[in-house]
């Protein structure tokens, strides 16, 4: 899934990413990953570096498996990869070192296979959360080890990893994950009720109470209040997705509809690998890289909920049927308008593609220790493929595509990829960093 925008204009978007960037280009992250190693994890890391693929290919398999078994349901897919990956992550340096665990400080033996904790990791974690893909995962494990040498070393990484596994099972018990939460729908203006052509009630309104991996809790980067009915930003707002946003009708060019389209699903997670691999990354980079930019997309939707659960604004569609009762003279209701993208069942405010975009970004621009984030992209939705060479690319798209699909305002894009941003930064503050 991927919508990037940012509070203002594109300049604003790369100074941001260019101070953050400086902040958080630490010794250690890829532009320095040759140098800084210690001799005791020589080993560790020469080892990594020739099974970087393991992590790819097991965060592969995790998607397949959750698509398999969950259905590939945007955003709450990216919960259960974050669980995977957290999980690689600490089995891979605690073995190879070179950054902190995640909330853990269990170390391995240092002759232990990283390889093998990888691919033992995500196969427990997977195997907990779907019982019913054991067969696949137990053949896919098989097939990991196959490529390891017999011996102590895998039989040591292999422990290790169900360990690493263990302790992300047990620390997200109890996280709230598909709890209910309920969202009483009011027929008032500017207040969110389910919109055509489904009228579902509100989707996974658990997400914005869900116990977050990285921030302190689901409200701690919630942002004010969005426009109110009667302002002129209402009215700008409402007005550019009645124009640019119709399925019909619309002032929308074709490169556009396109964009709209191509980013209502996207490969993020195979965009991940294929950066790894065409800039030969070692496991413990691959690993971190998946574990930064996964969590940091958890924690921006759990944000984007909060906000959604507590502000609960009315989407475009409802906003531009109804606008005769928002009090604004600078709004015109149109009773036959519809979207051209189909409206998930939950508020406007603020836009999930968009706070996970900025989050992202912003999470890799502090991984990579630079803003070029050169991401070679696939929509699932339009089977086609776009190159991101720096973050505020990515963001610009994220934030006009939800626009011009008709499914979110400008505003709610806007400070969606902020505060993703914002978040995001603060998190790698504290968690995959480094070592000394």
């Amino acid at each position: 899934m991927r919508n990037r925008r940012a509070w203002s204009a594109t300049r604003t978007v790369v100074a941001g990413l260019a101070c953050g960037v400086l902040a958080l280009a630490l010794p250690g992250t890829h532009a320095s990953a040759g140098a800084g190693r210690t001799a005791g994890a020589a080993h560790g890391a020469e080892q990594g570096e020739r099974s970087a693929s393991t992590v790819i290919e097991w965060m592969r398999t995790a998607d397949a498996t959750i698509d398999a078994e969950a259905g590939p349901v945007p955003p709450e897919s990216f919960i259960w990869e974050a669980y995977v990956s957290t999980a690689v992550y600490n089995a891979v340096v605690g073995v190879e070192g070179r950054f902190a665990p995640y909330k853990w400080d269990q170390r391995a033996p240092r002759t232990a296979s990283s390889a093998a904790a990888a691919a033992s990791a995500a196969h427990q974690v997977l195997r907990h959360h779907f019982p019913g893909a054991a067969p696949r995962l137990d053949a896919a494990l098989t097939g990991s080890l196959a490529k390891i040498p017999d011996g102590a070393a895998e039989d040591e990484g292999v422990a290790f990893g169900k360990l690493a596994a263990d302790h992300i099972i047990d620390l997200r018990r109890d996280d709230g994950h598909g709890a209910s939460v309920p969202f009483p729908a009011r027929p008032l203006p500017g207040v969110w009720r389910p919109t055509p052509p489904g009228h579902e009630p509100f989707a996974n309104a658990w997400i914005g109470r869900l116990r977050p991996l990285l921030l302190d809790s689901p409200h701690q980067f919630r942002p004010g209040p969005p426009p109110a009915l009667g302002s002129a930003r209402y009215a700008k707002d409402l007005n550019e997705v009645a124009a640019y946003g119709g399925r019909t009708g619309s002032q929308r060019t074709p490169e556009q509809t396109d964009t709209a389209r191509y980013l209502t699903n996207l490969d993020l997670q195979g965009a991940l690998g294929d950066h790894a691999t065409r800039h030969g990354f070692g496991i413990a980079e691959t690993a971190r890289l998946y574990a930064a930019a996964n969590t940091a997309q958890v924690d921006a939707v759990i944000t984007a909920w909060d906000a959604k659960l507590h502000y609960g604004t009315w989407r475009p569609v409802t906003a531009i049927r109804e606008a005769d009762t928002d009090g604004n003279p600078a709004t015109r209701p149109d009773r036959h308008w519809e979207p051209l993208l189909v409206t998930p069942a939950h508020p406007d405010y603020l836009s999930g593609h968009a706070t996970m975009g900025g989050a992202l970004m912003r999470a890799l621009t502090g991984v990579l220790g630079t803003s070029r984030v050169d991401l070679r992209i696939r929509s699932i939705t339009t089977g086609t493929s776009r190159h991101y060479r720096y973050a505020h690319e990515y963001e610009r798209d994220v934030v006009d595509a939800r626009v011009w699909g008709g499914i979110h305002t400008r505003t709610a894009d806007e400070v969606g990829n902020a505060t993703g941003r914002q978040l995001a930064a603060w998190a790698l503050r504290k968690y995959f960093r480094p070592m000394p």
